[in-house]
Order: structure tokens, then C-alpha cells, then sequence
């Protein structure tokens, strides 16, 4: 599946997780580390995209950054904006990431390589605190979320053949369950249907396998 059967934007929104916001405790480097550390109990939200598992494929691994900035007013979450013509996820926010190549030591070192491919954030400002279990998305990729504190002032450079934009989105945001909304869509295809979620913010539109990644990392952070 290359490219989408359907505009998502135009899905309407069917319900809101709606859970409690994280605790604000929670938001801070110290807590983060501690947490990454030392991981509780806690269960991944499955969804509809890991059917593709399923269908007789063999994944691509693959490995994200999960970029979590230090700034002072409150962190924030960096994101990239996809090039139109790619022809995976094409137009779509992202996290920095990609396929993992024969030569990366490790799937960290695949998340570091590529955030710095795609966005020029060198390794020396990025501090890793540890990951979440692997995603596995609708375009036959198994994804390893790579969680890292990101020390500011940041000077970054979209490789224009990738990324369109670059943006963050602050934390607090995201780890409210108020923001999170799903979308369910009728398809003509063996499954029948697909539920996703969407996380709007301002003029950006985070879903699919991002905003899966997201409610695994919130429900994480809330265990």
C-alpha cells in the first residue's frame, strides 16, 4: 500500500479517548529518565494497522525519534512534515526515522542517523532515554520508537528531498487524552473498515501510525 484510498481529513470523528491529562510532574526531564528507567506494567493499544502483520508479510524494520525538546516555557514534541511525493506517508507528519541499513549497529543508532539525515539535529544534542515496544504500520514497516531528551537553542535543516517542515507541538498537548480523537472509515478491501486516530493541532494533522505511537507513549507515561 503506497498510497492512501482516503483522505483522512475528511473522516469524521467518531468519539474522544478522553482520558486525564498526564500529570504535570510527569512533563519533566527528571521524571521522564526515571520512568524510561525503571518501566512499569503497562500494555500497548493495538490497532487496526498491525492487521497488515497479519496478512502474510515480513515487516521492514524500521526505527523513529521520538524527539521530546527542553524548552523552558514547557517541552515540547519535534515533528516533521513529509515531502508530498514520497511515495510512503507522503504529505504526513512524522517523527525523524526510516528503514533500518546493514550498517547501523542498532536501532538507536538507526533513529540517530536518520533524525540527523532529515533534519540535521546532530547526535551530541540528543540524550536517549530508552524505547517503546515496536508499531507495526500498514505499509510494512516494524517501527522502533526511540525516546530522547533534546537540549535547545536548535538549529535544524530540513533535507528538502524528505521533510517539508519541521514543527513542535507542546507536550502537555499531546499527553491529554482530551485531544485524542478517533475516526473510523468504511473501506472496500478484505478488512472491512479501519479506525485510526488524529491528533489536530493548529494547522497540522497528526494520525496513523505517529498518533498510534503517541497513545502508546501516553499510555506509558500514565501506567
Amino acid at each position: 500500500m503506497s498510497r492512501l484510498s482516503f483522505d483522512p481529513l475528511l473522516v469524521p470523528v467518531e468519539s474522544i479517548a478522553g482520558e486525564a491529562p498526564l500529570m504535570a510532574e510527569r512533563l519533566s526531564s527528571a521524571w521522564l529518565r526515571e520512568r524510561f528507567a525503571n518501566p512499569p506494567e503497562w500494555f500497548p493499544e493495538g490497532s487496526d494497522e498491525q492487521r497488515a502483520r497479519q496478512a502474510g508479510r515480513t515487516p521492514s524494520p524500521a526505527a523513529v525519534l521520538i524527539p521530546i525538546v527542553l524548552r523552558s516555557d514547557g517541552p515540547t514534541l519535534l515533528f516533521t512534515q513529509r515531502t508530498a511525493d514520497l511515495r510512503n506517508h507522503g504529505g504526513q507528519v512524522s517523527f525523524p526515522g526510516g528503514r533500518v541499513e546493514a550498517d547501523d549497529r542498532s536501532v538507536i543508532d538507526t533513529a540517530l542517523r536518520e533524525t540527523e539525515e532529515e533534519i540535521g539535529l546532530p547526535r551530541s544534542q540528543i540524550e536517549v532515554i530508552g524505547s517503546l515496544p515496536e508499531y507495526f504500520t500498514g505499509t510494512g514497516y516494524r517501527v522502533t520508537p526511540v525516546a530522547a531528551l533534546v537540549q535547545p537553542p536548535l538549529s535544524l535543516t530540513p533535507n528538502p528531498g524528505e521533510v517539508a517542515e519541521i514543527f513542535e507541538v507542546p507536550f502537555a498537548f499531546l499527553m491529554n487524552g482530551m485531544n485524542h480523537e478517533r475516526r473510523t472509515i468504511v473501506l472496500e478491501s478484505e478488512f472491512g473498515s479501519r479506525t485510526f486516530y488524529t491528533m489536530p493541532y493548529q494547522r497540522f494533522f497528526i494520525w496513523g501510525a505517529t498518533a498510534g505511537m503517541l497513545r502508546n507513549l501516553f499510555h506509558f507515561l500514565r501506567a
